[in-house]
């Protein structure tokens, strides 16, 4: 079971006003970055949240740090501000940093908080990023990527885990944008792998693939198809 600061420890302020909803009617975890840097406090959201957007609490139901602390927000059953409209279907967990700014043990945090939500709801929950519910950039190429990719902790997927083939062969040139780009681009820095997750197969990417594909004694093109998809997550991880 993950430990949660609670409110009283990070010094919350009390909520204006509060509105609860059930367990049957959550059906959703959905994944923020708070786009600031990562020294920034809960408390500092939450007087943002109340004293600039006018919102009667902190929006998120639960905060992570680059450490992996988790800290409460509104908590499980209370009804968040951040991601209308879907606020009562859906508990909001953010990550305190930007884009590229989350570490393994941020990632290990935000998938215990989902495991939690699953345990607690008795069924498997949704994952979404806030860009599958409004159009914005959050929670970024990284986290989206890894949420894609299945929120593999403790060294990645395990074998088999292999999410499946999109359909859309990455390749350059010209330049593949696809959202399976992200989730390829992220898997592979998973794995150690310098490489920007920008959403962009571009020359950058290619050379990336043909090392893995060489290093994997694939069929060496530089085009993710069926098989190299497949290698990224399947295939053992180089020490």
């Amino acid at each position: 079971m993950v430990s949660i600061i609670s409110r009283s420890a990070w010094g919350a302020r009390p909520p204006r006003s509060r509105s609860t909803t059930t367990w049957s009617r959550r059906v959703e975890v959905t994944v923020h970055y708070s786009a600031g840097p990562t020294t920034q406090t809960p408390r500092q959201i939450q007087n943002f949240h109340m004293d600039s957007n006018g919102w009667a609490d902190i929006g998120y139901n639960f905060l992570v740090d680059t450490h992996g602390n988790a800290y409460e927000g509104r908590g499980w059953l209370v009804i968040g501000a951040h991601a209308a409209p879907r606020n009562t279907e859906g508990i909001g967990v953010c990550f305190i940093g930007r884009d590229g700014d989350a570490t393994a043990a941020a990632k290990r945090t935000v998938r215990a908080l989902y495991d939690e939500a699953n345990r607690r709801a008795g069924r498997t929950l949704m994952r979404k990023g806030h860009r599958d519910v409004n159009p914005t950039a959050c929670p970024g190429n990284d986290l989206y990527g890894w949420l894609r990719a299945g929120m593999p902790v403790n060294g990645g997927s395990p074998p088999g885990s292999a999410p499946p083939w999109p359909g859309v062969y990455l390749r350059y040139p010209p330049i593949t944008r696809h959202s399976s780009v992200t989730t390829w681009q992220s898997r592979m820095r998973q794995r150690g792998w310098r490489i920007t997750v920008d959403g962009a197969y571009g020359p950058a990417s290619r050379n990336v693939c043909i090392e893995f594909q060489r290093e994997k004694r694939l069929g060496v093109d530089g085009i993710v198809g069926p098989e190299t998809w497949r290698a990224t997550w399947e295939a053992p991880i180089t020490p």
